[in-house]
């Protein structure tokens, strides 16, 4: 009897404990482009300095209490809430707001990488930055440790899955249908992007032949050409960065720029073979889940046509 009095009492002390002490939290090493980043838990309250990691947490459900406060991608403009902190532009974040915040987490990459340095003795900071010459795949890989840091792998994995089935399909039906160029226009000049460019998927990854053996691409107007040079590589399709729209400087700029004498003379242009790709997607956001697949789909409908 002695002994089954001894067991109750310690299944008692041992149920007692389990409501009274608290639950301690999980840490986790997060390995990301400049080091690893060590955080307690899921966060909870999350800033952002990139609008492609704010595209992914929304691809993933994940709500942030913070946005960079300029260049609103307008795909993405109905899931920014108006009461969202302002934490500065891309390039200068508001460090202060930042700290007052109190934030579990903060992402940066690209535009504000290089806040890093300041941030991370802050507040715990996260670079996610992706390399220009794989971008489907830095953003499956962003994806991934996304669902990891917020325990919702099983979404990523989904996400994932759905990005590599539109892949498939571009280049199922790209197959076959000549070369192409990424051309992107920059107040009233021409340039190309290649295969280190922020559209490198275009050719890297959905495997579309580029018009071109050799680009210099360039961060904000591509490897500068002329329209005489145009007509001279003459590519079977144009896919086309429309740098000012991307910008909200000027929309339609592209088109109008395009519309001209020597250019309407390439195989693109007589064939209709000409894809606009959204401007904020293309050029702002680049490696979002949503503006990825916005522009696969673009393109994709351009080879159905």
């Amino acid at each position: 009897m002695k002994l089954a009095h001894t067991a109750m009492f310690a299944a008692l002390v041992a149920g007692a404990l389990s409501f009274t002490l608290p639950a301690i939290a999980q840490e986790k090493a997060i390995v990301h482009a400049q080091g690893e980043t060590t955080i307690s838990g899921v966060p909870a309250k999350v800033l952002v300095q990139d609008w492609a990691t704010f595209d992914n947490l929304a691809a993933l459900d994940i709500a942030v209490a913070g946005v960079p406060s300029s260049n609103v991608p307008g795909y993405l403009a109905d899931q920014v809430p108006a009461d969202l902190l302002q934490l500065g532009s891309l390039f200068e974040p508001d460090f202060e707001g930042i700290a007052a915040a109190q934030a579990d987490v903060y992402f940066v990459a690209a535009r504000s990488a290089a806040a890093y340095a300041t941030a991370k003795d802050i507040v715990p900071t996260i670079d996610l930055s992706v390399n220009n010459d794989a971008v489907i795949a830095g953003l499956e890989k962003n994806l991934t440790i996304l669902g990891d840091i917020f325990d919702v792998q099983p979404k990523a994995a989904e996400l994932i899955a759905a990005l590599d089935a539109k892949v498939a399909a571009v280049k199922a039906a790209a197959a076959g249908k000549g070369n192409a160029l990424v051309l992107v226009t920059n107040a009233g000049k021409l340039g190309v992007y290649g295969r280190d460019s922020r559209v490198s998927w275009i050719y890297n990854e959905v495997g579309i032949p580029s018009a071109l053996a050799e680009v210099k691409d360039g961060d904000h107007g591509g490897d500068a050409v002329t329209f005489e040079f145009l007509l001279e590589v003459n590519p079977d399709w144009v896919f086309v960065v429309d740098r000012d729209a991307g910008t909200g400087e000027n929309n339609g700029a592209a088109a109008a720029l395009l519309d001209n004498e020597l250019f309407n003379q390439t195989t693109a242009a007589q064939n209709g073979q000409i894809v606009y790709l959204d401007p904020q997607a293309a050029y702002i956001t680049m490696n979002g889940y949503s503006a990825v697949s916005l522009m696969l789909d673009q393109v994709l409908a351009g080879f159905q046509k």
